[in-house]
This record gives structure tokens, sequence and C-alpha cells, in this order.
């Protein structure tokens, strides 16, 4: 029998990033990236020569926009679950960004050893971005769909663990970069305390008066730069279309400076 095949009819999707630029392969089930992984990409200040983790990849949304928009960086994902892991490769290499993009398979509760076997080694990322899982397991009821239930609980690691392995994994000077949701913000300052400095705040609003949802936390390692609150960025118009910021970012791939020392 031949090796089963991810197709739009083995229960995934095939979504447009970046204005089609990227066709991306994913569950129509379960977690689905979105604009979070876009913004994500966006904000990573990667120049030429630089090494970038994604830590925990999924379906290598933010890998692939972030190769994409910079040709001259590498892009590593770290993905926990066997499935995604196979559309992520599969995906970066229809999109034509395997020079670029290398997603392997594993786990921020692996040993230091084990993950530099598998070219993930502390403290040798240029910059690290992550979407980390939005909920710790004894705090929500299990989803029916496996997938989901891993991607956005923390199963057996952590927020403050997960917070610590990916600033562990920066260069001295590096970045790290995370979306969540606003309400965890002070979890995510708290995880990142003594880690990094140069902090910035940056939230994403959904439409002009109405309160955050998402938000970007950008800092140095190493650096005793005070904290910033941004301005932030208004997603969408009157009108429910995309600000003209926001639409530059999602369908033209420009980057997003969120000004972390």
């Amino acid at each position: 029998m031949p090796p089963m095949a991810i197709s739009t009819h083995s229960g995934f999707s095939d979504d447009g990033f970046l204005g089609g630029r990227l066709q991306v392969l994913q569950p129509e089930k379960g977690y689905r990236a979105g604009i979070d992984a876009v913004m994500l990409a966006a904000s990573i200040p990667a120049k030429a020569g630089d090494h970038v983790l994604d830590v925990g990849a999924g379906v290598g949304v933010a890998s692939l926009c972030l190769a994409s928009r910079c040709s001259e960086a590498k892009v590593t994902g770290l993905e926990v679950q066997a499935s995604l892991v196979l559309a992520a490769q599969k995906n970066t290499e229809r999109n034509d960004l395997n020079a670029r993009a290398n997603i392997v398979e594993g786990s921020v509760a692996e040993k230091a050893a084990a993950l530099a076997d598998k070219d993930v080694a502390y403290g040798s990322f240029n910059h690290v971005m992550t979407n980390p899982p939005f909920y710790e397991q004894d705090k929500i009821w299990d989803s029916p769909n496996s997938s989901k239930a891993t991607a956005h609980a923390l199963e057996d690691v952590s927020l403050e663990e997960w917070l610590r392995v990916t600033c562990a994994m920066a260069k001295p000077k590096g970045t790290v970069t995370i979306i969540h949701r606003v309400d965890a913000l002070p979890d995510l300052l708290n995880g990142v305390e003594g880690k990094l400095g140069g902090l910035v705040a940056y939230p994403l609003w959904p439409s002009a008066g109405k309160e955050a949802s998402r938000v970007l936390l950008q800092g140095v390692k190493g650096s005793r730069a005070p904290f910033k609150l941004a301005s932030g960025l208004v997603l969408h118009d009157e009108q429910g279309g995309f600000t003209t910021n926001a639409d530059v970012i999602l369908r033209a791939g420009a980057p997003l400076n969120l000004g972390s020392a």
C-alpha cells in the first residue's frame, strides 16, 4: 500500500496566506493557523544569515511566512505532533522553501541533548518566536479533537517552562517574540523576568474602540532596557475589512516593527 498522501481529500484544507503567495495544507478540524501566525512572523527582525526558531510550529505557517519574507535567513520549526510535522514538511516543499525552512519533530519537554541532536540547541538562535498553547491542562475541558487539545493545552509543560526553554534557545542579544491572549500578559512577563529586557508589549486590536484580544511581546536576551507598551495595531476598519496597515502585512508580507531595544 502506498504511503498516505496529505491532500484536500484526507481531512486537510488548502489555504492561502500572504495574498496567495503561500498555499498551506492544514487540518480541517482542530487548531488552524490564521492571523496570529502571520503577525508573529512579520514581527521578527531577521536579517541575512540569521537563524530563527519557531517553537510550536504547527503546520509551519509562521515559519513559512518568515522564510518567504527573509530570503537569506534560515528558519527551523519545532513541533511535537507528528501529523502536523508531516503537513509542515509538505507545505515547505510545495512552496519551494526547503532551502530556507525545516520543521522537525520535538518537544520543549525534551532534554537539551536530545534537542541538540535535532539541530535545536540552546543558545544557538538569533531570534526565537512562539505562539504558546493557550491553556493549561488542568484549567480546561479536553477538546474532542486531540490536535486542537494539544495545540491549545500545555499538556506536560507549564507556560513557565515553555517560556524558559524558548528564552534559553536564543543567543545573547537575540530576540524572543511571543503572541498570546492579552489576559495572559502578566504570566508572560513573569515567565520572561530575568531572561529578557527591552520588552515591548504590542496589542492587536480587532477594531477601533474594541478591547485587544491578542498581544505580541518581544524582548532581547540579556538586555536591561525598560519595558514599553506600544500603541499596537488596529486590524479591521469600520466596514469590516482590514486596515491599510494590517493589510500590507497580511496580504503583502510586510514586516511589523515592534521597536524592542
